[in-house]
């Protein structure tokens, strides 16, 4: 016995000296590269570029495994305890905040090349930079807009507002009224998750929502800037009826059907939203990209750009930087964009000229870049259980008239702060 396990201790140490020497020798490495691309074009470019990579990087090899942004808190979450996660992680920059403060990601303040930081404006490193730490590469972000009936605004006779002129929320509102009869709607507002999208595109009127002090705690005030937006879409479904009340609990592709079958004029929906249209709007259909209405901050609305961020129980952490560096350049940054029918980050990638062609709305979407901001929620901590448990419900109570707005503040301030608070001690 004592033969034989002495053996195996020798043969496990000769395995483990084998493995250091090529350690120290520099043998090849395997970085895993968690991808949530999910559309065809998108997994197409970012498989094409790990390709690329290793076809030039011997020594360095990069696994691409394919996510879901349908799971991908709960996935990472368990990865993570479980000693299992990516080197190289795709996801969302208001899912970060717990990530970074659990201790889970690396910082890269220290990693990332100088092109790469200076070629990304502020105002995006802000979305993924939590206390003094980065932990993620914002590299794809995406506008709200209006996708309207070409056909049906031109005979109505309403004047098309662009980047430059945009319509008011109140014109906005006067408007999709004027649209509306005999059936049909002005607009279709797809509120099944309301709470991003009331307070990314309230930054237009100034809202602000979460406000921190000088101890550092964020606080609830629901004020006159923040209640713009939710008071236009409530009366349009409510006072108005330019808006339809059943599409309040749908998605955006469940507006889809109705917006081709001529039931609605206008759907707000995210850019990416093209493609599907592309791909499912019927022979003739005409439609185009409008800018989001616009208020006291003009065009300013919050995005949460899709991010690249690094395992902190990653051995491999400068190569995993490197990769994304590769992965980040302008012309690759471009091809991101386009494989996901969104916006790059990069001023230099911005520039492109594939990105400012009228075809399919790209010029106007791109001229909207420079008004994103981070969304309000970014560093919030509880902002999840906050919206999930008293915003979500609120809001959704308020636009189809259940409640009045003297409760949807009620319920936002102090049902809200009492679940921040707990965050904060």
């Amino acid at each position: 016995m004592r033969t034989r396990l002495g053996t195996a201790v020798a043969v496990l140490l000769l395995l483990l000296a084998g493995c250091t020497s090529a350690s120290r020798t520099g043998g090849p490495i395997t970085l895993r590269f968690q991808s949530l691309a999910w559309q065809d074009e998108s997994v197409a470019a970012n498989k094409e570029l790990v390709k690329e990579w290793n076809a030039t990087h011997p020594d360095v090899k990069v696994e691409y495994v394919q996510g879901s942004w349908d799971s991908i808190h709960d996935q990472l979450l368990t990865s993570f305890e479980g000693g299992e996660a990516p080197d190289i992680i795709h996801d969302a920059s208001d899912d970060l905040a717990d990530f970074a403060y659990g201790g889970y990601l690396a910082d890269l303040t220290g990693l990332l090349s100088a092109r790469l930081k200076s070629g990304i404006p502020q105002r995006s490193w802000q979305t993924a930079t939590f206390g003094n730490g980065i932990y993620g590469v914002p590299f794809l972000q995406e506008p709200r807009v209006l996708i309207a009936n070409r056909t049906w605004l031109a005979k109505a006779g309403v004047w098309i507002p662009t980047p430059e002129h945009p319509w008011t929320w109140a014109e906005f509102r006067q408007i999709t009224r004027q649209l509306s009869g005999g059936g049909r709607y002005g607009v279709a507002w797809p509120l099944k998750e309301p709470v991003s999208a009331t307070l990314n595109l309230s930054l237009s009127a100034g809202g602000r929502l979460f406000h921190r002090g000088a101890d550092g705690k964020v606080t609830v005030r629901f004020g006159a800037a923040d209640q713009v937006v939710p008071r236009t879409v409530h009366d349009q479904v409510d006072v108005d009826h330019s808006a339809p009340g059943s599409t309040l609990g749908s998605g955006g592709s469940d507006t889809l059907p109705g917006f081709f079958g001529g039931r609605y004029a206008m759907v707000p929906l995210g850019f990416s939203y093209r493609q599907q249209i592309v791909q499912q709007a019927p022979k003739g259909f005409e439609w185009e990209v409008l800018p989001a209405p616009a208020g006291a901050d003009g065009l300013a609305q919050g995005v949460s750009p899709q991010t690249l961020s690094v395992a902190a129980d990653s051995p491999h952490k400068k190569e995993a930087a490197e990769f994304i560096d590769f992965l980040l350049r302008p012309k690759n940054m471009v091809r991101l964009a386009l494989g996901d029918w969104m916006l790059p980050t990069g001023t230099e990638a911005l520039k492109d000229p594939v990105l400012h062609t009228d075809r399919y709305g790209w010029a106007t979407g791109t001229a909207l870049a420079e008004y994103l901001s981070p969304a309000p929620a970014q560093t919030v901590r509880g902002y999840p259980e906050w919206k999930d448990k008293v915003a979500t419900p609120a809001l959704q109570e308020y636009y189809s008239g259940a409640i009045g707005l003297g409760e949807l503040r009620h319920r936002l301030e102090k049902d809200g702060n009492l679940v921040l608070a707990r965050y904060q001690r």
